[in-house]
């Protein structure tokens, strides 16, 4: 039990990780080719790898859909095309002040996922948590206006981050999706979900590209984020997708959830390195998202434990 819990934490910590570091190495990948080319080029070898995975794993039988086709379609588009696409829209919108607040916008999937789950299944949440959320969304708003209010509204940053916005929403739906395909194994989800997004997402970008709204980019332009490309495929891409559909199996949501906080934490730690200034404000920003999702968490355990302690006093008393 406590090497499942040590692995799935591993796993976790690696996969949030790895998406913060991407933000800094898409950033780069931006001066030479459209973020939308960059995302669907860097997924279609994912796509490819994980149905060789799947094809040896579990055989012809696990693309089956089981009846599940439509609802594994929309998942998948959540997390393949409306997050994919439009973190890294919103991020190269933003110019370089991007990175750092689309991996806050990330991090807050979580905080996001309570308010979706609220609005469709009228699951009110605790008090608690709704001040969790407001909060949160005030760290957002330090990272995203510096300390300067007036930032937000007279510079054009309202539609990018609207963008990031919905971007954070599409991965916090994927992330409630898994729970619809509790019986399916890890990588049977993660593939053919992946399959159907991106396959989602490669169909919106040529037709984009068909009414000249954003250019095909030249060999030599692809040639020139080789580098990238191979670290987004392999860690953001392929890893981090498996380890994280893994370890919240094995630490369950609830747990695995905290690692996420990680996200921008590597973000600071890479702009840093590369030599970018990090405010005040910035670092303030981030660590109110993250004490907020922090405390949430720690009050949403507290309340489950309360909920067990009054059933198993029911129990106790019906024997």
């Amino acid at each position: 039990m406590k090497n499942n819990i040590l692995i799935g934490a591993i796993l976790c910590a690696i996969a949030s990780a790895s998406w913060g570091a991407m933000f800094p190495v898409a950033n780069h990948a931006f001066l030479y080719i459209e973020p939308f080319y960059f995302t669907i080029i860097r997924y279609l070898p994912v796509v490819v790898i994980l149905i060789v995975l799947l094809y040896f794993s579990e055989g012809k039988k696990a693309f089956k859909t089981d009846g599940k086709g439509f609802i594994l379609w929309f998942f998948g588009t959540m997390g393949f095309t409306i997050y994919n696409l439009f973190i890294f829209w919103g991020q190269d919108l933003l110019g370089d002040s991007g990175v750092l607040l689309a991996s806050v916008m990330e991090a807050l999937a979580p905080i996001i996922s309570v308010l979706i789950v609220w609005f469709v299944y009228k699951n009110k949440p605790y008090l608690f948590t709704i001040l969790c959320i407001i909060g949160a969304f005030i760290g957002v708003l330090l990272v995203i206006t510096n300390g300067d209010l007036s930032i937000l509204f007279g510079s054009g940053r309202l539609f990018p981050l609207f963008i990031l916005l919905l971007a954070a929403a599409g991965w916090a739906i994927y992330t409630i999706g898994g729970g619809v395909f509790s019986g399916w194994s890890v990588l049977r989800y993660s593939t053919l979900s992946c399959l159907y997004g991106t396959l989602t997402a490669t169909v919106v970008v040529l037709i984009v590209s068909f009414l000249g709204f954003i250019e095909v980019p030249t060999f030599h332009e692809v040639y020139m984020v080789r580098y990238n490309m191979l670290f987004m495929i392999l860690l953001p891409g392929l890893f981090a997708l498996l380890f994280w559909n893994k370890g919240v199996t094995m630490l369950k949501p609830i747990n695995a959830i905290l690692f996420i906080n990680l996200a921008p934490v590597t973000t600071i730690v890479i702009r840093m390195v590369q030599g970018h200034t990090i405010t005040f404000f910035e670092y303030l920003g981030v660590t109110i998202v993250c004490l907020m999702i922090i405390l949430n968490n720690l009050y949403q355990r507290m309340m489950l434990n309360r909920q067990r302690s009054v059933i198993e006093k029911e129990k106790r008393q019906l024997a």
